[in-house]
């Protein structure tokens, strides 16, 4: 792991090194697309009528990804790589039962993804492999001009952070994460809240990522050579935070108004998986006899620029029912998830604070606060399916986005602040809670940065319906 991926860019953080760098590549100086010279922060690419898609990687998160994209209007899925030949043809299958044009296959050895990626027939490259090809394939489709949407956690290192963030800025290519977590019901109405300020000034956010995963490590062919559990073994600290962190992120508008400035992680020892591999894997299984790394709870504090707090916990190898809980403290009130409960100090005359409010007022909050793009679209999302529809909003928006030309909800500065906690917390629990400088990939762009806003989209302009969509089409699984 690279322990110098800060220091190494410190000359990094002056403008005449961002503008020379696109001005090498014909990228964004200048480009009326990119309202400050030679950043990524509010870019706007030119509107695409038709947005041709690749998809790479075709395992459990991906198998169904191809199937989602293909029923937005607008979007076409045109070509498709995975390496396993199989799982390139169930994905062909699946299109000619349903009378879509057969993308494009590319498959059969180590490199099929590059000649994907170079193909002029796509304009995006939707990234759905294992951990550690994130990165390099992200870079490599926006250096051959494609938009790169990246699975999370997009980079797992500070180096691979910092060369998606110049990789984007270079080439003005958009590159995103696929955090959908981010459109869930509760998380886009605590987006709302805080952008309207109904909650006062934010003070702490929490994010978590809570879900038994024991199993899942274990499952026969499910993970490709067990390259999670593999993960898991070799590193510590929060090394799938996005899901927890993102959502929270977008709420206190982080690189867009505030910033990542210290954190400390500390992990708990290792129990969860090494204990349900002893109880449930024969003798003759090698992974028996792992030693895990990771802890089984690690939990991150980061202290943001404008002195928020923001907790992150993570937690996949002890028993408890899956939940991702969103919860934030203003100064005029709280919201959380998990249950979904909210408080509002402009009520409290009728409801103390020593209880959360009744359903009847928790329920009446939810719908005068829902987001407009759950209330527009959800009904929509559910019925393809993939966690409770937020994939398929996560797919739409960005396509919509991308088709009119607008800003994307979260730019290639999200990716690299979310995904640093990847090494950094690992650095801090090796530590024993060291701090951590969390670096600005910015360089100081968030001071003046203007919030993205995630809007709904026009369904009437984009001519989608109910009747439009297949059921159960998205990915439904971890």
């Amino acid at each position: 792991m690279e322990t110098d991926g800060m220091n190494r860019r410190d000359f990094l953080k002056g403008t005449a090194w961002m503008g020379a760098v696109a001005v090498a590549a014909g990228g964004c100086v200048g480009r009326a697309c990119a309202p400050v010279p030679g950043t990524m922060l509010g870019y706007a690419a030119p509107p695409l009528k038709k947005v041709r898609v690749g998809v790479v990687g075709l395992g459990s998160r991906g198998l169904r990804a191809p199937n989602r994209l293909s029923l937005i209007p607008g979007v076409e899925v045109t070509a498709i790589c995975d390496l396993r030949p199989e799982r390139v043809d169930m994905v062909k299958k699946w299109f000619a039962e349903n009378k879509k044009p057969l993308p494009k296959a590319f498959t059969g050895d180590e490199a099929c993804w590059k000649r994907m990626c170079e193909w002029d027939g796509i304009d995006v490259v939707y990234n759905v492999l294992p951990w550690k090809l994130h990165a390099c394939v992200g870079v490599y489709a926006m250096k051959q001009g494609k938009h790169a949407f990246i699975e999370v956690p997009s980079a797992m290192y500070l180096d691979e952070c910092w060369e998606l963030v110049e990789t984007s800025e270079a080439t003005c290519r958009h590159c995103m994460q696929l955090e959908n977590a981010c459109y869930g019901e509760i998380a886009l109405l605590e987006q709302r809240l805080c952008r309207q300020g109904a909650l006062g000034e934010i003070v702490h956010a929490e994010g978590s990522y809570l879900h038994d995963l024991r199993s899942y490590f274990f499952r026969e062919n499910q993970n490709y050579e067990y390259w999670r559990l593999a993960w898991n073994r070799d590193h510590k600290g929060d090394q799938y935070p996005t899901h927890g962190l993102g959502p929270m992120a977008k709420c206190l508008d982080i690189n867009h108004g505030d910033a990542f400035e210290t954190l400390v992680a500390l992990g708990s020892s290792q129990f969860g998986v090494e204990e349900w591999a002893r109880e449930n894997l024969p003798d003759a299984n090698p992974l028996k006899r792992w030693k895990i790394a990771m802890g089984d709870m690690n939990v991150t504090v980061i202290r943001t620029a404008r002195g928020r707090v923001i907790t992150e916990k993570h937690n996949v190898t002890n028993p408890r029912p899956k939940s991702e809980t969103f919860f934030i403290q203003g100064t005029k009130g709280a919201v959380g998830s998990f249950p979904f409960r909210i408080f509002l100090e402009s009520d409290s005359p009728k409801y103390s604070v020593k209880e959360w409010p009744d359903e009847k007022y928790t329920e009446e909050q939810r719908q005068k606060w829902m987001h407009p793009l759950w209330k527009d679209a959800s009904a929509i999302a559910k019925k393809v399916g993939g966690h409770g529809g937020i994939d398929f909003l996560m797919d739409l928006r960005w396509a919509y986005c991308l088709q009119n030309g607008l800003p994307l909800d979260m730019d290639v500065y999200d990716l690299a602040a979310w995904c640093s906690v990847c090494e950094l917390s690992e650095r801090s629990v090796r530590g024993g809670g060291m701090p951590q400088k969390v670096p600005d990939f910015t360089r100081g762009g968030w001071r003046t940065a203007k919030p993205p806003d995630i809007q709904t989209v026009d369904l009437g302009k984009l001519g989608l319906g109910m009747e439009g969509v297949k059921a159960g089409a998205g990915y439904n699984g971890v």
